[in-house]
């Protein structure tokens, strides 16, 4: 405990950094608690360091309050909007695209299923395909595949 009040500067600087890692590397950057106190310690540990800020655990702590509570007022919206953003286009695979022969009606309402790849999806359809058709799938989801007729 000691070395860390005798190198204030350099903990902080290092306590921040792990901070930062632990936030973007293990939580994935989803909360930004860790990510506000660790810039808040490294922007103190620099300013220990150069001389600037006193070189006391008090000053640390109402200097590293006072910096954590104004990143988390200025930047918590930017960053919850940034983290909001999704892309919603569908990607073009060759695995969307297979063919095969129904072997049931297809109706909105009907619970048929085709295996593929050793997984048996679930197939929809816009409107009701005979069976015996050959179909193409234009749209995959979890479990679910959304076929046309060819």
């Amino acid at each position: 405990m000691e070395y860390i009040l005798n190198h204030m500067s350099e903990s902080l600087v290092i306590i921040g950094l792990l901070c930062l890692i632990v936030e973007i590397a293990v939580l994935g950057f989803a909360t930004f608690v860790l990510f506000f106190l660790g810039i808040s310690l490294v922007i103190s540990g620099g300013l220990m360091f150069t001389g600037l800020l006193d070189d006391s655990w008090q000053t640390a702590l109402w200097f590293n309050a006072l910096v954590t509570s104004l990143l988390a007022i200025f930047l918590w919206k930017p960053l919850k909007r940034m983290q909001s953003i999704t892309d919603d286009k569908q990607v073009h695979t060759d695995f969307a695209e297979i063919t095969f022969t129904l072997e049931k009606e297809l109706t909105s309402d009907s619970r048929t299923f085709y295996n593929y790849s050793g997984v048996a999806w679930q197939l929809k359809s816009n409107t009701t395909i005979p069976a015996g058709t050959r179909v193409k799938v234009f749209k995959k989801e979890v479990g679910l595949f959304w076929v046309e007729p060819v």
